[in-house]
């Protein structure tokens, strides 16, 4: 029999967690709206109320992609789940697939193709650089790959790789274009139709203010031909008429990540795949009503105000930004870490005391650089002016010279330079 005192031992408190200012480059700071929606009551998957909440799901994901694609709809997972399911539903083993790497997340690219059995091939660039459009169109010529897998927003490097012209060409070359824009949308234009994207994946954890659980993915006809074209819908839930599919190509190989078989849940047909993550369709519901609600072009505005201010405070300080200024994504910022500096040490000392969570980067950026997110929901001038100061202060306890009370004087220039122009305009 187990006494009173082992029963407290087993105890736990109710759950807490601490307040904190989140400013990596994801997860992010969730809109309290956002977590509210996610206590709606439950409702079943296939309840005709929940379903129109499905539709309207995927109506929105379409404003906010850019695109009149009709297949556009989560993919339950984090962000790589919708990356692996598109890359998984149309390539075959041997497959060709050229992928430029400037950062972490190109390599990821690289290595699910690998996993599918496709033949990779890579260019890479330096860390914190981007390619030339003219040299990975002229690679392409040269590979002549059936996918051209590429990031645009590179949160490893806090970089952003132009695609309108690589777009065009991959379609020029027909060429399936497949793009990782997780840390862009909903933080910076992405023009799904315009730049020829065939078949694009955000993520929820990044400028939509969602928690991670979610990756959303649009693609076109282009797509859907060879997702039709391996089709094939589970022995228990198949009827006489799926069975009997012309299937013209290999069925794809993961189940779960079957873009076929996905469609058939997000298409009237309501066929069973997997239960659906109700409160995780709620909370992107509000998410993306709380995107359009702004307005993409106020968003994307917002973005690059905080980002001035945050980069222009850094600089006043006397700090310094890693990377190339003229490809820099606006809801990353990179800064050195100053020589003689332990990074880890800032970190811990900034969430410690301040209650600011910063991060680290990657590969050969590791212990190199710090990187900053200014993303959807945190992306506001109390977390810019709150992160200039809590680090300035960390800053001076660990021994760097730093310009004192600039950076915050820097930072409030440039919002008081923003007041001033929107009272002139009105």
């Amino acid at each position: 029999m187990m006494h009173n005192k082992e029963k407290m031992k087993l105890a736990y408190a109710e759950l807490t967690a601490p307040k904190r200012i989140i400013l990596t480059p994801g997860p992010v700071e969730v809109d309290p709206r956002v977590l509210r929606a996610m206590g709606t009551p439950i409702l079943g998957q296939f309840d005709p109320a929940f379903t129109a909440i499905m539709n309207e799901v995927m109506d929105m994901l379409r404003q906010v992609f850019q695109t009149k694609n009709h297949w556009a709809y989560p993919v339950d997972g984090t962000s790589r789940s919708g990356l692996e399911a598109v890359l998984c539903s149309i390539l075959e083993p041997g497959d060709r697939v050229m992928v430029p790497i400037y950062g972490r997340f190109g390599h990821l690219f690289a290595e699910i193709c690998e996993r599918y059995g496709a033949e990779v091939h890579t260019i890479e660039c330096p860390w914190g650089e981007v390619f030339e459009p003219g040299h990975v169109i002229a690679e392409m010529k040269k590979i002549k790959p059936k996918v051209l897998a590429m990031v645009h927003g590179e949160t490893s490097t806090g970089r952003m790789q132009p695609l309108a012209e690589i777009g065009r060409a991959c379609r020029e070359q027909d060429v399936l274009f497949v793009v990782d824009a997780v840390a862009s949308i909903g933080g910076a234009d992405v023009r799904t139709d315009e730049w020829y994207i065939d078949a694009l994946v955000a993520g929820t954890q990044k400028c939509l203010s969602v928690p991670a659980g979610m990756a959303p993915i649009t693609y076109n006809s282009r797509i859907e031909k060879i997702v039709l074209a391996r089709k094939k819908v589970e022995r228990g839930i198949a009827t006489d008429e799926d069975r009997a599919y012309p299937r013209s190509m290999r069925p794809i190989t993961s189940n779960y990540f079957d873009l076929g078989m996905l469609q058939d849940y997000w298409s009237p047909r309501r066929l069973n795949h997997h239960t659906e993550a109700t409160s995780m369709i709620y909370a992107l519901r509000e998410g993306l009503r709380l995107v359009l609600d702004e307005g993409l072009g106020a968003r994307f505005s917002r973005h690059k105000l905080h980002e001035k201010a945050l980069i222009e405070g850094l600089l006043a300080m006397g700090l310094s930004l890693f990377g190339d200024p003229v490809h820099k994504l606006p809801c990353v910022t990179c800064v050195n870490i100053p020589d003689g500096t332990d990074g880890e040490s800032v970190r811990h000392m900034l969430l410690e005391e301040f209650g600011i969570e910063i991060a680290s980067s990657f590969g050969p950026l590791h212990g190199k650089i710090w990187r900053i997110g200014t993303m959807g929901y945190g992306c506001r001038k109390d977390n810019v002016l709150a992160l200039l100061g809590g680090l300035e202060a960390v800053l001076i306890r660990h021994g760097v010279k730093v310009n004192r009370g600039e950076g915050l004087q820097a930072a409030l220039d440039v919002y008081q330079s923003e007041k001033t122009k929107s009272i002139v305009l009105k």
